[in-house]
């Protein structure tokens, strides 16, 4: 099914919540899709959507062979609740030379365990929400953020009352080290705005820097 050397092709590990939701939204966004469970139900429930879906045991190297899974650049190994399952299907594609292995945990223990193993990347996506939700709960003017590495964010702000009415460059935002990469304004999106554009007390801005240097900015909002 798949052809090397193409990147939008996915093989999807595990068709639970999060597995069945990344793998329809690659779908929609016209990549090549093999999903793979265990459970005949979950499978059946996606086969009309996924461009392949399969019934099988992931942790048998046999098995992924007979699906071509090897031809797949990245596989998602989206397995949840069953972390031994997890931990087996990764070191199986390890062993089988995939480029690209992302596999979802839920903690940081089960993350460092599949790094260890064989995982390029490793998601936690309730850790990661709840994450956000503190910040954007604990830090005023925080709409969300997303973390860039070791104290290092892209977060979208409220304009803070100390930076309106004045252009950027002679803002607090300068002094901190925090770039502008794009205002919202309503219905309008700015970016890359100059740097003697002037945010209005409604604007909501998406800036890149230190994570400390955002929440100095939105201190007292």
């Amino acid at each position: 099914m798949p052809r090397n050397n193409v990147t939008n092709e996915f093989a999807v590990i595990g068709l639970g919540r999060f597995g069945s939701s990344l793998a329809r939204t690659l779908i929609s966004r016209g990549a090549i899709v093999l999903g793979i469970d265990r459970s005949p139900e979950l499978v059946q429930e996606l086969a009309d959507e996924l461009t392949q879906a399969a019934v099988l045991d992931s942790t048998n190297e046999a098995a992924l062979r007979e699906v071509d899974i090897t031809s797949f650049k990245t596989v998602i190994v989206a397995i949840g609740s069953n972390f031994e399952a997890n931990l087996l299907t990764t070191v199986a594609l390890r062993e089988l030379g995939i480029p690209n292995i992302i596999c979802k945990a839920l903690n940081i223990r089960q993350r460092d365990i599949l790094l260890k193993v064989g995982a390029n990347r490793v998601v936690l996506p309730e850790y990661e929400a709840g994450h956000r939700l503190a910040l954007e709960l604990t830090i005023p003017g925080m709409l969300g953020q997303m973390d860039l590495g070791p104290g290092y964010a892209i977060s979208e702000i409220k304009a803070p009352a100390r930076i309106t009415n004045t252009p950027l460059n002679r803002s607090d935002l300068r002094k901190l080290n925090l770039h502008v990469l794009a205002v919202k304004r309503g219905d309008h999106l700015i970016v890359s705005p100059a740097q003697d554009f002037v945010p209005q007390p409604d604007d909501v801005l998406v800036v890149i820097g230190k994570s400390a240097d955002i929440e100095r900015c939105t201190e007292g909002e």
